[in-house]
């Protein structure tokens, strides 16, 4: 015989709901462009390994699209640093590739003296430094990717999400002086920092929550410095106007988290500087982790009592988060 509490019983479960589970945010991650100095983001890439992270979507441009097609591509970021060390540490072979990748003359492009020979194409650099693994397309990649060239006609960015990889990322990290552009769907694509050098705007309502990593590299202070060569002035000046896009940007919208990583003592060729601008980029990482972990601690992946139908109430959309999980009306 059943009695009064077992029917209320049957009736409590009936009525609850299995436990829900707060979702954490979703993370939109924007790699800014800026040379060698962009060999920090390795280090901020470590950052979510260690903490379990996974971006719902990347955007990066110049050596940020670089380090982005590789961890979308599926690769940890201790084995992009193994990559990246092995790639800097076999500077003879380096040096043939480079020597190798000497583009077509260029004259009729750029519509000054002649310099045959003289720059680099950035697509057969890119095929002998990355991996045979990465994909060839960008569709087949395991996180969407952003990566953002400049129209050298148009005069605008353009941003790629699909199509063949390794081109996307030439274009994206064709600097002038340096690389030759990149023809790609009949426009002539450059260095997408000359537009965007940190593209968290393309981000905007891609994800809950968007991180910033800044590495153009802040102004350096008062005191005795260098007279740069001619060449090393052509090619700063591109991070001047970086930088100076950037503080535009932020005056009108900033990101979530923003990592302005220390590391303008660098030159934008100093790639074989990489184990002192690791060093340098130490504190930013600190910083990165330190903001991401108190995302993580306000957003707890906490399990909720269950509760009757008929004390459901709407759902909090906060700014973090915008947790989709269920409260008990206030008493």
């Amino acid at each position: 015989m059943t009695g009064k509490g077992d029917k209320q019983k049957a009736i409590a479960v009936r009525g609850a709901r299995p436990p829900v589970r707060a979702a954490l945010p979703s993370i939109g991650l924007a790699l800014g462009g800026g040379g060698a100095r962009g060999l920090a983001h390795i280090l901020m890439l470590e950052v979510f390994d260690e903490l379990g992270l996974r971006p719902k979507i990347i955007a990066g441009t110049s050596i940020g699209a670089l380090y982005g097609a590789a961890y979308a591509a599926g690769l940890p970021a201790r084995e992009i640093r193994q990559l990246t060390e092995a790639a800097l540490g076999r500077r003879l072979d380096l040096l043939r590739v480079l020597i190798g990748a000497r583009a077509e003359p260029i004259l009729k492009f750029l519509r000054v003296l002649p310099v045959r020979r003289a720059l680099l194409n950035p697509e057969q650099v890119l095929a002998s430094l990355l991996p045979p693994a990465m994909p060839q397309e960008m569709h087949d990649l395991g996180i969407p990717l952003q990566i953002l060239a400049t129209d050298f006609y148009e005069q605008e960015q353009v941003v790629i999400t699909h199509g063949p990889l390794r081109s996307a990322v030439a274009a994206s990290i064709a600097l002038p002086a340096l690389f030759s552009p990149v023809v790609r769907e009949g426009r002539v694509l450059m260095d997408g920092g000359l537009v965007n050098p940190l593209p968290f705007d393309t981000l905007k309502g891609e994800a809950d929550l968007i991180v910033a990593i800044d590495v153009s590299g802040a102004t350096i202070g008062p005191g005795q410095h260098m007279q740069p060569t001619p060449f090393n002035a052509i090619i700063s000046s591109s991070q001047i106007l970086q930088r100076s896009i950037v503080r535009e940007k932020l005056k009108a919208q900033q990101p979530d988290v923003y990592i302005d990583v220390d590391v303008a003592e660098y030159s934008v060729l100093d790639f074989h500087r990489f184990q002192k601008i690791l060093a340098a980029a130490v504190p930013a990482q600190e910083q990165l982790r330190r903001q991401l972990k108190r995302i993580l601690t306000s957003h707890p992946a906490e399990t909720l009592p269950a509760i009757p139908p008929e004390e459901e109430t709407t759902r909090p959309s906060g700014r973090l988060g915008r947790l989709r999980t269920f409260r008990r009306n206030p008493k």
